[in-house]
């Protein structure tokens, strides 16, 4: 399936109760061949309004983290574990994020990062298959991996950026997170040189 059918496709989804409250499925944003892709949890109220993730005030923030390292949203790709809106931005149940996982699936192939970066404990633990906590998932190296015949894909462990507007203190944390990712991400040879 191409890009133009997956977006239809996620556009129509009808496979969870998720679709009858959305105003808008949230598909994805960015680079379709960027070798950083970072997954959230799930839209939040602007992104369900607007139809693309991290618009809202958390988005800014991604955002502003991008810039300080030398990047913006068009070189990056940005998705979500699910592609509507919870209810009054709750987590998403595990059935929900169990009928938009092929979705998922199919833009990691097409888009083939060589990182993934995932953006919170729905997020972490949806990719890595386990229940931790995103404290003690970060810092570590782990891998995703995409399928039974495909090579794993780093992933790094961060928290959501509404984490961090909830917490300006723990703001260290991010930047030693986006520190090691343009750390993997250099030593792998796949950033220019204009990346801090």
């Amino acid at each position: 399936m191409d890009w133009e059918a997956l977006e239809a496709n996620v556009a129509e989804c009808r496979r969870c109760k998720l679709c009858q409250t959305r105003t808008k499925a949230v598909f994805g944003t960015g680079d379709r061949q960027a070798e950083l892709l970072f997954i959230g949890e799930g839209p939040g109220q602007d992104e369900d309004r607007q139809g693309e993730p991290f618009v809202g005030r958390a988005g800014q923030l991604l955002n502003k983290m991008l810039a300080a390292v030398g990047l913006t949203r068009e070189q990056v790709y940005i998705a979500n574990i699910v592609k509507c809106r919870p209810p009054g931005n709750r987590n998403p149940e595990p059935d929900e994020a169990s009928a938009c996982r092929p979705y998922l699936e199919r833009q990691i192939a097409l888009i083939q990062p060589k990182l993934i970066v995932s953006l919170g404990g729905v997020s972490a633990n949806n990719l890595l298959g386990n229940t931790e906590a995103v404290g003690r998932l970060r810092g570590k190296p782990h891998q995703y991996q995409p399928g039974p015949d495909a090579a794993p894909i780093p992933l790094i462990v961060t928290y959501h950026p509404s984490y961090y507007l909830r917490s300006p203190a723990e703001k260290a944390k991010g930047w030693q997170d986006l520190q090691r990712i343009i750390s993997l991400l250099r030593e792998r040879h796949f950033l220019s040189a204009d990346v801090r």
